[in-house]
């Protein structure tokens, strides 16, 4: 009969347990951890600060005396593992409430202790008002002092827990200011899609400092000042660190177990330690990358817990293995919604790998059912097979969806022309008959194809002096906004004229865009199909553009005489055209 020690509990921790049970009634399995709660929704913990779960039970999953009558584990919370003897096979435990020190015998130990929230060595940064959130009882504090009065907050941190809790902060009623290192919100994004959130969470109230840091903290009659990089200062009642976690190593480290190079417990495919009596699963190990093979650390929940199955497969005798993660992640912005999985354009910038890209902006549902709202979707893949190496979008409806089909697709090996193939539920209230992902099949094929070549926004600043730069859209949007140099010739207009274009073509060349990429690809086939050769559109168009230099194409920018309904029509005719000409 095999004793099995967990420390920790949680996502990986319980899993294992849970698992471990399932598979063998016999198995002695004692759980240490070493908060008051074993098993929570700690993902939940910003939605009960908001009010949206209101009730603080609901984050409980389950508790000691429940696992111990329904699986007989045997969970002992508040209880703190200070070393093991891994000659002895003993785990040294230290019973908080108690303070007695006891050793805890073990056939099998396994690691799961998580990851714990970054405090940067800044000065002032331990006063009690300066907090972090990864726990119930930070979750405790943050709402206590609301409710004692509360009534503005610096969130530091600008990536999911840190919007998470601005969103949270603001739906109690609080004044927020969040103060993030990078000049864009959500830093794992590329910044071309973080544009649309950053002013997404100033429509909703938030203060937005970016490029910034935080430089020291002060009191100031019980509140809180933070100095900034910038030479600015705030002011508010409380603050929430959110500047990211590190893996809890101490213990592994103090045992003599291998790190890897990011510093997390370095793991084989069964989740096995240098020790191969010890197990370590979850935030606290390191993992390998999809898409680049390279050592990352990457804490999510969902990989956790198939971390912990995955060790109680292989404790038990079967041969499960745990092959990579992708960093298939979510996060709500308000009204709003990012996803990402596999690679960003930066991370394979930084790798070396080769790489082509795709934007598109598809709407959520049809365009005729009411609630319709574009999603800024780019996709990232081999130049060579089209194999797929990330996604990423931001939008509002149907936006998890879509990088669940795209985050499969990766794990599959698939390529872009996989995608215009894939068969997708369709109806007006959910989709469309050529759903954004077979969407974003169809544009990256057909770049690949070289039925299309695309420019992109970055390759603004070093276009040849030569070049002729064409707006295709209407007179109203070219009045509203229009790239320094462009000519406007609209979409209608364009074979009418076609010499003028035909002298410009024999001068340099020819550059279009629209609002969003469909236009300016119509325009690009009527072109090549008239003998320019020297002739690309831009990918994404000017929505993407604009991204990407930090300027959202929010209403207030366009002249009121552009009115809301020209930009729908607009819209409307770029799918439309898109949809007969894509196969060209």
């Amino acid at each position: 009969m095999k004793r099995i020690v967990i420390v920790g509990g949680v996502a990986a921790g319980m899993s294992a347990a849970a698992r471990l049970r399932r598979l063998d009634e016999q198995a002695e399995i004692v759980v240490l951890e070493r908060d008051h709660y074993v098993s929570y929704a700690n993902c939940g913990l910003p939605y009960h600060i908001g009010g949206v779960i209101p009730k603080r039970e609901s984050l409980q999953v389950t508790t000691p005396e429940h696992l111990r009558a329904t699986m007989n584990l045997d969970v002992r919370t508040e209880q703190d593992v200070v070393g093991v003897d891994r000659d002895a096979k003993l785990v040294q435990v230290v019973d908080l409430l108690s303070g007695t020190r006891y050793a805890e015998p073990y056939d099998v130990l396994v690691l799961t202790q998580g990851a714990t929230p970054l405090r940067p060595p800044v000065p002032g940064i331990d006063h009690p008002r300066v907090l972090t959130l990864r726990s119930i009882p930070d979750m405790d504090a943050i709402i206590a002092l609301i409710d004692a009065g509360a009534q503005s907050a610096i969130v530091i941190g600008g990536s999911y827990i840190g919007v998470e809790v601005a969103e949270a902060l603001r739906m109690r009623g609080l004044a927020v200011d969040l103060v993030e290192l990078q000049p864009q919100v959500m830093p794992l994004l590329d910044p071309e899609l973080a544009t649309d959130l950053r002013d997404h969470m100033t429509l909703h109230g938030v203060g937005m400092h970016l490029g910034t840091a935080a430089t020291a903290f002060h009191d100031r009659g019980g509140r809180v000042t933070v100095d900034l990089q910038s030479g600015d200062s705030l002011t508010a009642d409380l603050v929430v660190l959110a500047v990211g976690v590190r893996p809890i190593s101490s213990l592994a480290t103090a045992i003599g177990l291998a790190l890897g190079p990011r510093g997390g417990i370095a793991v084989d495919a069964h989740m096995r330690s240098s020790d191969p009596a010890i197990y370590a699963a979850g935030d606290m190990v390191e993992v390998t990358d999809t898409v680049t093979g390279q050592p990352a650390l990457i804490a999510l929940a969902g990989p956790a817990n198939r971390q912990g199955r995955i060790i109680a497969d292989h404790i038990c005798g079967r041969d499960s293995a745990y092959t990579s993660t992708q960093g298939t992640a979510v996060v709500k912005i308000f009204d709003m919604t990012a996803v990402m999985t596999g690679a960003s354009e930066r991370t394979l910038r930084r790798v070396g790998r080769p790489y082509q890209k795709i934007t598109i902006h598809p709407s959520g549902h049809a365009g005729y059912y009411p609630g319709s709202k574009a999603m800024q979707l780019k996709l990232l893949f081999a130049p060579d097979d089209g194999k797929i190496l990330g996604a990423q979008i931001v939008g509002y409806d149907g936006v998890d969806k879509r990088i669940d089909v795209l985050a499969t697709a990766i794990r599959a090996g698939m390529s872009v022309y996989d995608l215009e193939h894939l068969e997708l539920a369709y109806a007006p209230p959910y989709g469309s008959a050529k759903d954004p992902v077979n969407m974003a099949g169809f544009v990256a094929a057909n770049l690949l194809r070289g039925d299309v070549v695309a420019w992109y926004a970055e390759d603004y600043a070093q276009l040849d002096p030569s070049t002729t730069l064409i707006d295709v859209r209407s007179p109203k949007e070219y009045a509203a906004w229009h790239m320094a140099n462009a000519i406007n010739i609209p979409l209608p207009d364009l074979r009418a004229r076609m010499d003028e274009i035909q002298a410009a073509a024999a001068r340099g060349p020819i550059r279009l865009y629209c609002m969003v990429g469909f236009r300016s690809y119509q325009a690009y086939r009527i072109l090549r199909q008239r003998g320019i050769v020297d002739v690309a559109t831009l990918s994404g168009g000017a929505k993407t553009f604009l991204g990407l230099s930090g300027t959202s194409l929010a209403a207030e920018q366009f002249d009121p005489a552009l009115t809301e309904a020209d930009l729908a029509a607009e819209a409307q005719l770029d799918a439309v055209s898109f949809a007969f000409i894509r196969t060209i």
